[in-house]
């Protein structure tokens, strides 16, 4: 099979183990507040994606912090 292919296949899986192995040296090298530092990366990633889903800054917010009656 040629390389391309199977990459085009399986890029998802590629990509992963890649970060998953930078995350993995970096946690070596530096310590576990590396873990820390990528939580705040994944944290402002999803934020900014739902901030680009939802067009209006402040219902995101109040559905953010909202009460739920239904526990």
């Amino acid at each position: 099979m040629n390389f391309w292919v199977i990459f085009s296949k399986n890029w998802g899986k590629i990509l992963g183990g890649v970060v998953g192995l930078i995350v993995a040296l970096m946690v070596l090298n530096y310590g576990w507040k590396t873990l820390l530092v990528f939580a705040f990366i994944a944290l402002g990633v999803f934020i900014g994606w739902r901030l680009d889903a939802d067009e209006n800054f402040r219902h995101f917010i109040e559905r953010l912090f909202s009460y739920r009656e239904d526990h």
